[in-house]
């Protein structure tokens, strides 16, 4: 909630309780006048010196009520922080695959499709021989389009960002 609405709100309570506080002061007034008619050895009433620290307590209660109300209604309201998260924009890489032969292109093709790729299913997909691949891959890494990694005993062959 808003704090002016807790504010307004708390000034509601705090009518309430004043009314209350009221209703309840002059019932203890009445039962104090009717309990304590008789004067007690020349001093007043015991009765009446609790009604009024009663009373005293409340007002001091409804009072804090009060200010912190006023408080409240009077506040700012604090600045609600937003936090954008800016997505970076990957440039997509133009590749310059002017120069390379037919087989050249397949190759690049199928790696830049997959992203990466081992070398032996490379070998499958295009039906090349394993000497055939390693040429064609070789040339594609000095123009530097994909680049080979070693896993094992394959390789990987990913595209090169």
């Amino acid at each position: 909630m808003e704090n002016k609405k807790v504010g307004y709100l708390l000034i509601g309570v705090a009518v309430v309780m004043g009314v209350l506080v009221w209703q309840f002061y002059a019932a203890l007034i009445a039962m104090a006048g009717t309990s304590c008619a008789l004067e007690h050895e020349g001093a007043t009433c015991p009765l009446h010196a609790s009604v009024s620290q009663q009373i005293t307590i409340s007002v001091v209660l409804l009072g804090l009520v009060l200010i912190v109300a006023v408080f409240l209604i009077l506040s700012k309201p604090e600045r609600e922080v937003v936090v954008k998260k800016v997505k970076e924009r990957v440039k997509k890489r133009e590749y310059d695959l002017s120069g390379l032969t037919a087989d050249e292109l397949k190759a690049f093709a199928v790696v830049r499709e997959k992203k990466a790729v081992f070398q032996a299913a490379l070998i499958e997909e295009l039906e090349f021989g394993k000497a055939k691949m390693t040429r064609v891959i070789d040339r594609l890494e000095g123009r530097g389009l994909v680049e080979r990694k070693r896993r094992g005993m394959t390789n990987v062959v990913v595209l090169k960002e």
